[in-house]
């Protein structure tokens, strides 16, 4: 009787397998082997034999004519099965044409001896075997057959055989089929020889079907493996072999002479017939799931992005592995909006990087911040010590490449609150004119890795192949964190702003350098910064010059002034973490720099006063060249009434200054005699006076010869005496006389006293035994030393360089001689005075010359600003004064020596 089913293989060139229909769903058919009766072929070798002569081609004779085809069989003799596999002996033909014929037709089998008497169609046989070994056709080939190494097992050398052979197209023959993804393939090499491989298909993976009786199979596992072996199994095909079976290597991995791995049993590799890839259709079928982590080797060619649409259709058909999953989660609603209610997609403007897969942006439309992850990427953690630097180093890739930049979002899902993570919105982030990935491009300098997410986890980058594509080849490369090397964390930055005296010690070096590259680390005020010098790791405090912004609060509990808040989020948002430039022209006292902040060139103090945002400090201005600028810009935001002069009133602005300048008036002329007494430079520059051809003078005259008398011998201090503050006693001085004093400061530990010599100015600390209290008899003379200040001028100030050279001048100028002084003003016991000296004939032609202009032409004193109210009610001698500065600058003296910059507080 005569059956049909279709070849499944062929054995060998007298041996096939054949099977049945597939179930109505699809289920695998059974199988038999048919032997052909009355011929032998050569048999294929193994791992443990060799071919016999001309086994392949006669092997490849009938798979080519038999494989995939419908088969007519009778089955003569039945054999014993193998592994519950029917075995026939019997005869076959395809399309009409008897399989036995063909192949002794074309000599690629030889008839067996036969014991019985020959029938018709035996003597047809042996004339077609005849006619072949006349031909010399098949096996009876005369030359003999091709020789050939086969390698029935895997290569010993597996990474050297892919780094050969990786991307190239080989042909091959697929002679095993273990499971859907699972093939075992026969490779013919250009050089003749073949090589058996086994060959996972890359990017997805089937169910597991049984490999041994007994074994049962994973859900649709032999469904997958029959869809495979029906289209592919001995069917000739292109194989691209693509990887060795290692996963990405996890970052940190140490050992920099790794032993040599075993050789591979399987390699990762692309199958491609003639009709497509079968990846693709099994994924289709939903017999297969997509393998993330393969998306290095496809993404190039678009692979992966055909599996993923493949996969996408199994979902919506519901076909197979997917019959029962859930429905998809829609991570955008119709609106275009995520769940938590924001925009799915929108331009903005990134403001701040937090780490290297966090930033914070602002929205182009609504101006609102938000802070976001970088989806399904990890940055390296700044507290692991490993990790430190290289997440230094990504924190840094992404300011350099994103901060004040316009990008695109994505949010692609939003983590909700977990433990100490609070919820966050997840993106995909794109920037340039290229449109690219900066999370791919942060991964591929493997400065960060990629999350590897569940197998059914949707919420993902919507670009997650790229990422895998992208460490993939950051690994190949050994790059940053795959690099496998200890490098040490980085040392924290010296905070050179810590104290004042820390600071000072830079002070004269950055003066020098004059505008210096800086990254802003953190704004405090929208005049306050924290500077990053990243080629000497320090940082600094750095307070703008000229202007006064308003403080904001530091704290919830605290109060901040109005338009603070407002002042400090335009400087975040205009300066965090920009490269910068800065100037420094002083140090205030508590460790802070004092100078200019440049972004773009643009002078940023003048941009908080155009926007209202912070005021003109009259004081520090006036030492700055581009102090004009300043009142200019302030005259603007004032015109426009931004922010802080929302509620200006310029009439009521003239008014009040009408006030100021009538509170301090000028005093009318009056001209002493005086002599410099004393000159001092601790704790500030300070002198005394004494006025001339008084009353007072002649009586202290008197007073001292009699005083001088009084302690020519010797005068115990009453038993118990201990000096107090604000006592008149007799001191001596460092010239070994006794003057009239008074204490400032008593210390009985020390058993020593600040003294203030009321007659002269001078101060000095004196021991317990050179102090006596002072004899009545010399109470009822006033001291006659006065404290003095000069008017409208300020000697430079000892964090100048020229500091000294103003104190000698001033000493050389005025200390000891008699000189005549215009009160200019009071305050409280000091006299303000204009110095002028009788002898110079300058003196005799200008009434408005005096020492205090001489010491601004020669650069060693600037007008005070700040601490002198009366400027204003003197303009004749401010006019004078003011050209003496304009002396100085012109021929570059003192603090004008390397150009127009003024001495700054």
């Amino acid at each position: 009787m005569s059956l049909k089913a279709i070849v499944k293989s062929v054995i060998s060139g007298d041996s096939l397998v054949l099977r049945g229909r597939p179930g109505p769903q699809g289920q695998p058919p059974k199988e038999r082997v048919l032997h052909l009766a009355d011929v032998a072929a050569p048999r294929l070798g193994s791992s443990s034999r060799e071919d016999e002569p001309w086994a392949f081609e006669s092997r490849e004779f009938l798979r080519a004519f038999a494989v995939g085809k419908e088969i007519t069989f009778t089955s003569s003799h039945s054999l014993p099965s193998n592994d519950d596999v029917p075995r026939d002996l019997g005869n076959a033909e395809i399309g009409g044409v008897d399989l036995t014929s063909e192949l002794l037709k074309n000599g690629w089998a030889k008839l067996k001896e036969v014991k019985r008497e020959p029938t018709d169609d035996d003597l047809k046989k042996r004339e077609l075997e005849n006619e072949a070994k006349a031909a010399g056709k098949g096996l009876w080939n005369p030359h003999g057959p091709q020789a050939r190494a086969v390698h029935h097992t895997m290569p010993e050398d597996s990474q050297a055989f892919v780094t050969e052979w990786k991307g190239k197209s080989l042909d091959a023959i697929v002679e095993h089929v273990r499971d859907g993804t699972t093939l075992r393939v026969r490779l013919l090499m250009p050089d003749g020889e073949h090589q058996v491989v086994n060959i996972a298909l890359a990017g997805v993976r089937s169910p597991r079907a049984s490999t041994k009786q007994g074994e049962p199979s994973e859900a649709w596992g032999e469904e997958a493996k029959f869809f495979t072996e029906s289209r592919l199994l001995q069917r000739p095909v292109r194989v691209v072999i693509l990887s060795l079976p290692t996963s990405t290597a996890t970052p940190f991995q140490t050992g920099a002479n790794p032993i040599a791995p075993p050789p591979a049993s399987i390699f990762i590799g692309s199958v491609l017939h003639p009709a497509g890839n079968v990846a693709e259709h099994l994924v289709a079928a939903g017999l297969a799931r997509v393998v993330d982590w393969h998306a290095g080797m496809l993404a190039s060619n678009g692979g992966m992005e055909r599996l993923r649409a493949a996969e996408r259709s199994a979902k919506e058909r519901r076909a197979c592995l997917y019959a029962n999953a859930p429905t998809a989660s829609v991570a955008a609603k119709s609106n275009g909006t995520t769940s938590a209610g924001h925009v799915r997609a929108f331009d903005a403007t990134v403001v701040r990087v937090w780490s290297g897969d966090q930033i914070s942006v602002v929205e182009k439309d609504s101006g609102k911040e938000r802070r976001l992850q970088l989806s399904s990427t990890r940055g390296p953690k700044l507290a692991d010590a490993k990790q430190a630097y290289y997440a230094q180093e990504a924190r840094d890739f992404l300011r350099k490449k994103l901060i004040g930049k316009h990008v695109k979002i994505n949010i692609d899902f939003v983590r909700p609150r977990e433990g100490d993570f609070e919820e966050r919105e997840c993106a995909t982030i794109h920037y340039g004119g290229q449109n690219a990935n900066i999370a791919e491009q942060l991964i591929e300098k493997g400065l960060a890795s990629i999350v590897r997410h569940k197998r059914d986890d949707e919420d993902r980058s919507s670009e997650y192949d790229k990422l895998i594509a992208a460490e993939q080849a950051a690994v190949a490369e050994t790059r940053g964190i795959h690099s496998g090397k200890d490098v040490p964390a980085p040392k924290q930055p010296l905070n050179i702003s810590e104290t004042s005296s820390r600071a000072t010690q830079f002070l004269n070096g950055f003066k020098r350098l004059g505008k210096i590259p800086a990254i802003v680390e953190y704004v405090a005020a929208g005049s306050r910064f924290k500077i990053f010098l990243p080629k000497d790791n320090q940082t600094l405090t750095l307070v703008l010059a000229g202007i006064r912004a308003p403080r904001s609060a530091r704290s919830a509990s605290e109060k901040g002034e109005p338009y603070g808040t407002e002042a400090a989020d335009y400087a975040s948002r205009r300066c965090m973490q920009r490269d910068v430039e800065f100037e420094v022209d002083t140090v205030d006292k508590s460790g802070g720099f004092i100078g200019s902040l440049y972004l773009n060139k643009e002078n940023f103090a003048l941009a908080l006063i155009k926007e209202g945002l912070a005021t003109v400090h009259a004081y520090s201005a006036e030492g700055l060249s581009w102090a004009r600028q300043l009142y200019d810009a302030e005259a603007e935001a004032k015109t426009s009434r931004r922010n802080i002069w929302s509620d200006y009133d310029e009439n009521a602005e003239k008014a009040e200054v009408e006030v100021d300048a009538g509170e301090v008036g000028a005093l009318k002329p009056e001209y002493l005699d005086v002599i410099i007494s004393d000159v001092r430079v601790k704790p500030g520059f300070a002198f005394s006076v004494q006025v001339l051809n008084t009353e007072g003078i002649a009586s202290l005259e008197k007073l001292m010869r009699d005083f001088s008398i009084h302690h020519q011998s010797p005068v115990a201090p009453p038993p118990g005496f201990v000096p107090k503050g604000g006592d008149l006693v007799s001191a001596k001085f460092s010239d070994g006389a006794w003057y009239r004093a008074k204490i400032r400061r008593a210390s009985p530990v020390k058993k020593e006293a600040e003294v203030s010599f009321i007659d002269y100015g001078n101060q000095d600390t004196v021991a317990f035994s050179n102090i006596r209290p002072l004899d009545p008899r010399f109470r009822s003379l006033p001291g006659q030393a006065q404290e003095a200040r000069l008017s409208f001028v300020r000697l430079v100030g000892p964090e100048s360089d020229y500091h000294q050279e103003a104190v000698d001048r001033f000493r050389q100028l005025c200390e000891g001689r008699k000189l005549v002084a215009n009160v200019d003003h009071k305050e409280g016991s000091i006299l303000h005075l204009r110095l002028i000296d009788p002898e110079n004939p300058a003196a005799s032609e200008d009434p408005l010359a005096c020492i205090n202009a001489d010491l601004l032409s020669e650069g060693l004193a600037a007008l005070d600003r700040k601490n002198c109210r009366y400027l204003a009610s003197y303009p004749q001698v401010v006019k004078k004064l003011q050209s003496s500065v304009l002396a100085a600058k012109r021929d570059r003296l003192g603090i004008f020596e390397f150009g127009d910059v003024e001495e700054d507080e």
